[in-house]
């Protein structure tokens, strides 16, 4: 079982609200086998005021593409654009590592509007 690191240093209220995090719906994912570690490409639909957005994400281990579609998932929408091998990811999908230290996304349920903001 992975190490559970130490708590984080202490910020403040503020410093969180700069962290734009919102729930999305997994409309597209395929295979990125040009990224060093095994990973997805996936498309986000973060509703009309955001609209949908790409991500590189390494949860081979736990998800199947195909079932990906539809699931919701949050991912912080406000970081730069990040360059991943031929491949511009634009958000940062959430997740915890489980037991075995593989990625397990950030869900909800039951299901809330694309788009809505982390409070």
């Amino acid at each position: 079982m992975p190490e559970t690191p130490p708590i984080a240093p202490t910020i403040a209220y503020d410093d969180f609200l700069k962290i734009d995090v919102r729930v999305g719906t997994i409309v597209a994912c395929e295979p990125f086998p040009q990224a060093r570690k095994p990973a997805y490409k996936l498309r986000i639909d973060f509703g009309s005021a955001i609209g949908i957005r790409k991500s590189s994400a390494q949860i081979t281990e736990l998800y199947q593409p195909a079932e990906l579609i539809g699931r919701q998932v949050a991912a912080v929408v406000n970081f730069p654009p990040r360059q991943i091998g031929p491949f511009l990811s634009e958000v940062l999908v959430l997740g915890f590592p489980d037991a075995r230290g593989r990625v397990a996304l950030v869900t909800v349920a039951p299901r809330v509007p694309d788009g809505g903001r982390l409070f």
